[in-house]
């Protein structure tokens, strides 16, 4: 069996019911406590809510691209899917990222530049942007493209210079077959 704090022990006079700090659980004197929570116990700090991380991942899609050539004239004709492209996976950092195809007369590189092998010919060399929003979440931007952007497989494209707001798995189409997936955390 445990003693109950002296008057003269570490429990300070009265013990534990007297209010003043050390024994069974009370806090030293001069400690600080986080208010009790829930049930009288003390609430543990919370870790700070840092804001979330998007990613993109960026591939040729079979899908959309079916679904542009029914779409597309006897131009398109000629257009194959790549037989092998890997996905590329981006973070989104910054206030935005521009989308498109290098410009080698300039040497302009977009920051999701759909140019190297198998290079989308259907993307615009400036096609679009995606834009942080203030919340931390993103829209995409169409920038007047030869093309158009589309998001999650819709038959019409968004108009141009309106951000279109982004959810957490949302597909953004553009080119022949380029589709860019955004997911949060």
């Amino acid at each position: 069996m445990i003693p109950p704090p002296s008057s003269t022990g570490p429990g300070g006079p009265g013990g534990p019911g007297g209010g003043q700090g050390g024994g069974y659980g009370y806090p030293q004197p001069g400690a600080t406590q986080a208010p009790p929570g829930p049930g009288g116990f003390p609430q543990q700090p919370q870790a700070p809510q840092g804001p979330a991380t998007w990613t993109a991942t960026i591939g040729p899609d079979r899908d959309y691209f079916m679904a542009m050539m029914q779409r597309s004239g006897p131009e398109a004709a000629g257009l194959n899917l790549p037989a092998y492209s890997p996905e590329q996976q981006r973070t989104l950092t910054g206030n935005q990222l521009t989308i498109g195809r290098r410009r080698h007369s300039t040497g302009d590189t977009p920051d999701i530049d759909l140019s190297v092998p198998p290079e989308d010919p259907g993307v615009s060399h400036q096609h679009a942007v995606l834009v942080q929003q203030p919340d931390g979440s993103w829209a995409v931007v169409d920038q007047n493209s030869t093309n158009g952007t589309t998001v999650n497989g819709s038959d019409e494209p968004i108009q141009p210079f309106v951000p279109v707001p982004l959810q957490d798995g949302d597909r953004v189409h553009v080119g022949a077959w380029t589709t860019i997936t955004i997911r949060r955390g």
